[in-house]
C-alpha cells in the first residue's frame, strides 16, 4: 500500500539493544491531502533505511507501507512501517541502487501496455 503526504515533523531517532542486536528507528508525521480536513499519519522507518531515504521536514513523499497491529497486555498497538520511500517520480535516495534487466529482456522501452 502506498500513501503520499508532506512530512510535517521528523521525530527523534530511537535506538536500543534487543535480543537480535542493536536496532534503530525514526518516526515521521505525514500530512495527507484532503479537501476539508487533512489527516496525519505516523510512519516508521527502521535501520539502514533511515540514512538511505534521507527524509526531511517539508518534503512531499510517497511511502510504500506495511500496516500491522499487535497485542500487548490486553491493548492493541498499530505500526505503519515504510519499506520504500520516493519523492515525486524518483526514489528519495538513489545510493547503491542498481537497475536489473532479466537476461532476455531489452533495455529499451517497449510499447506494451503492461
Amino acid at each position: 500500500m502506498d500513501i503520499t503526504g508532506k512530512v510535517i515533523k521528523a521525530l527523534q531517532l530511537q535506538s536500543g539493544q534487543g535480543k537480535n542486536g542493536v536496532w534503530k528507528k525514526q518516526d515521521y508525521i505525514l500530512e495527507l491531502p484532503s479537501e476539508k480536513f487533512p489527516k496525519k499519519v505516523c510512519i516508521t522507518i527502521w535501520g539502514d533505511n533511515i540514512e538511505k531515504f534521507k527524509i526531511s521536514e517539508g518534503q512531499t513523499i510517497t511511502a510504500s507501507i506495511d500496516i500491522e497491529s499487535r497485542e500487548f497486555n490486553g491493548r492493541w498497538y498499530t505500526d505503519v512501517k515504510a519499506w520504500k520511500v520516493s519523492s515525486g517520480d524518483m526514489p528519495v535516495s538513489q545510493e547503491n541502487q542498481e537497475v536489473y534487466y532479466p537476461e532476455n529482456s531489452s533495455k529499451e522501452k517497449d510499447d506494451l501496455p503492461f
